[in-house]
Order: structure tokens, then sequence, then C-alpha cells
């Protein structure tokens, strides 16, 4: 079999080996397209080959139809909306992602933006500390676990809402849950995101959700920029002087926002919630060996697609 490993944002040296060297070793081929410049390129790429690795790279029905001999596409990571999964099923190709592999990276990123943002961004004026606040996770995922794991060793209190979590595995993790997304906002001092972007989700983080967070509140997204409705937070922003926001997926118009809040909006130059040496590899390894499993053992176990 031919697997493609196809990354505009590559992959680290070391993981692009220990991906090649499962895929070698298991009697497959393995050819790299990394940095390309063009969707065409992707399209030429993918035209004989029988399974795909990809990061952020954008897998859409005229990259399915163009790849004749695909049977599946391993996302490394969690989220798939750059993958358009009916038509993958409509072409019989198995989609999957790697849930869990870059979670810590993005735990500790979200920590990491909580003290930014208390200590002002850095800048020399007085700061607070995180210790005795209260943070808000919204869903309780695997990132959502660590974070609340990491945010208690900290003395923070945390609460959490995800209507798919049961109550016992909330009292497991020692959080606690609460009953609308409504009470989350109101609780948190700082309300970190994990949803996925969804046609629920999508811009449903609005004016009069993020209206709801207490004076001097901070809102976090490590999840995706198309959850925020972008319109409402520049009016929100410029309503509540006293609200933060920060981001590792930059707002559409963040050089606007970041001239008119300056000290109240940061987002990183490109996502960083999975850029770290340990997250790249361990995403990577666990694309290639869950290819390597579908061919030699029929295993889907991670399959997002139907």
């Amino acid at each position: 079999m031919k697997i493609l490993i196809a990354t505009q944002k590559p992959f680290s040296a070391i993981a692009v080996k220990g991906i090649i060297d499962i895929i070698e070793k298991a009697g497959h081929q393995a050819i790299t397209l990394e940095k390309y410049a063009e969707k065409s390129d992707l399209i030429k790429a993918v035209e004989d080959v029988d399974a795909l690795i990809i990061r952020s790279d954008k897998v859409d029905a005229e990259v399915l139809d163009a790849a004749k001999k695909l049977k599946i596409v391993v996302r490394a990571g969690a989220g798939v909306d750059n993958v358009d999964l009916e038509k993958a099923s409509e072409n019989k190709v198995v989609v999957m992602n790697t849930p869990g592999q870059n979670s810590n990276a993005v735990a500790e990123l979200v920590l990491a933006f909580m003290i930014y943002m208390s200590r002002n961004q850095f800048n020399p004026s007085t700061g607070s500390e995180l210790k005795g606040k209260t943070i808000g996770i919204q869903a309780f995922g695997n990132v959502g676990r660590l974070v609340a794991d990491k945010a208690k060793a900290l003395g923070m209190k945390v609460f959490a809402f995800d209507p798919f979590v049961n109550a016992e595995q909330f009292a497991e993790a020692n959080v606690e849950a609460v009953n609308s997304l409504e009470e989350l906002y109101q609780k948190s001092d700082f309300l970190s995101l994990h949803i996925p972007a969804t046609a629920q989700t999508i811009k449903s983080i609005n004016y009069d959700l993020i209206n709801k967070l207490p004076k001097n509140a901070c809102l976090i997204n490590t999840a995706r920029k198309e959850v925020i409705h972008e319109e409402d937070l520049a009016k929100i922003l410029r309503d509540r002087q006293d609200l933060k926001y920060i981001t590792d997926v930059a707002p559409d118009h963040y050089d606007e926002l970041s001239k008119d809040f300056a000290t109240r909006i940061f987002a990183t130059s490109k996502k960083m919630g999975a850029q770290t040496a340990e997250a790249n590899v361990n995403a990577g390894l666990a694309a290639a060996k869950q290819i390597i499993d579908f061919f030699e053992k029929g295993i889907v176990k991670f399959q997002v697609n139907k």
C-alpha cells in the first residue's frame, strides 16, 4: 500500500522518521508532501495513494474524488472539520482521528494562557493569581479533563458543562457539573472552550453568552475559530471593558481587534495547541499505527464517519 503524509504544516523530523519507520516495517510505501503551496499539489499527490495522513490540511470533495484508490484518511489530531466526512463516506473512505494524543499539550497551553492574561500579558502592572479563581470548562473530553486536573493543582475551583458526560464521570473527576451553559459562564473567572466546530456550535459563543461572564473574566479558546461569533466578540469587548479574550486561533479581524483592545486580547501567530515535540510525535505515530491496524486487522476504532 502507498501511504501519503501530506502536511502543509509539517510534523517534526523525528515524527516523520517514526511514521515512515512504522509504515515501512509493515511492508508499505511511505511518501511525503510537506509545505506544499497549492491545493493542486495535494490533488496530484493523492491520485494513486491508498492511505493519507494529514494534520490541519483540507481534504474536501475535490481531493477525495481525485484519490481514486484512497481507503483511509487519518487526521493526526482530534478535530476533523477539515475533512468532508459526508463525501468520504460516499466514496467509501474511512476517516479517523487520533483522540488524546495532543490533549496534554493543549491543556498546558490553557494554563499558560491563564497565567499570561492574569499577569496582564507580562507588562509591569500588578496582576493576579490563579489560586482561588474559578474556571469553567465547556466540553469535558480528554483536554477538558486534563485542564481540570491542572487547574485544581493550582488551587482553582473547577466547573464543567457537557451534556454527553454523566454525573458519575464528573464526580470521579472531582469536578462540579453545572446544569446549563448560562450557569457555567456566570460562575467562571476563566472560561475554557473545548468544543468542536459543528452546525450546532459554529458562532454559538455569542454576545449574550459571553456577557454572562463575571467582572474581569477571561474567555480562552483553544478549540476552533468558527465557534466564536466574531462580530459579537468585538461588540462585547467594547461594551465590557473588564473582559479579556485569548486564543491560539486568531479571529479573522485580529489586527483590528488587537489595535482596539491591545491589553485585553491576544492570539498566537498560528495554532499552538499541539505544537510541542511530544504531541507532534504522539499524534503522528498514532496515525501511522491506526492505518497499519486498519489494513492488517480491519480495526476502525477511531472512525468518525459512517
